[in-house]
């Protein structure tokens, strides 16, 4: 990989260096694997999951004109899964009212056998500031299952607010919204970068 497949990067002053590039559903396969079915990844729902079967949902999602995903690194190293979507046209059809430069969001951070302290929040900041990077993006809209009260803290950390219970195929989600000036002043991070 050169530094021309970096899409975003940005430096932590405790954690240092993050950084997104394209996710690769054929070299990345084995990788997200054991992301995907470790026990702490409960609710990517993908348990289960073959090795094709990773194969095959990257494939399908890297094809797809709507949903995008991306592999994070820490340090030069895969450290997370990043996946953006248009909630207008996937996920959140019928669910709310799309606004025009709404983005939907999931994130996946690798199981490590030596975590670091504060490393999630620092991974959800930088996929944060990747999505809001880009000057389309108004609003981040994510739907974690409403169980998943650990997410729904880091939501809250970079300035999601909740907005009200909907009901998916798969789960009982919370539907959360976070402006551009929400993430700002939850993090202090200005946002006038570009990717």
């Amino acid at each position: 990989m050169s530094t021309t497949d970096i899409l975003y990067s940005r430096t932590d002053s405790v954690l240092g260096d993050f950084a997104i590039r394209p996710l690769d559903p054929f070299a990345d396969a084995e990788l997200l694997h054991g992301w995907v079915t470790h026990p702490k990844a409960s609710f990517w729902m993908m348990q289960d999951a073959t090795l094709p079967d990773v194969e095959r949902e990257y494939m399908r999602i890297t094809a797809h004109e709507h949903h995008q995903a991306y592999i994070g690194l820490h340090e030069g190293r895969p450290a997370f899964l990043m996946e953006t979507y248009d909630p207008s046209e996937l996920e959140l059809v019928g669910l709310y009212d799309a606004r025009p430069g709404d983005v939907g969001m999931h994130f996946l951070v690798a199981p490590s056998d030596r975590p670091l302290h504060g490393f999630t929040r620092a991974v959800i900041t930088t996929v944060m500031a990747a999505i809001f990077a880009d000057p389309a993006t108004v609003r981040v809209v994510v739907e974690p299952d409403v169980a998943n009260t650990a997410v729904h803290a880091l939501n809250e950390a970079v300035g999601f607010l909740p907005e009200r219970q909907v009901t998916k195929p798969e789960k009982e989600a919370l539907l959360s919204f976070c402006t551009r000036e929400q993430f700002e002043a939850a993090t202090g991070i200005a946002q006038g970068v570009s990717i």
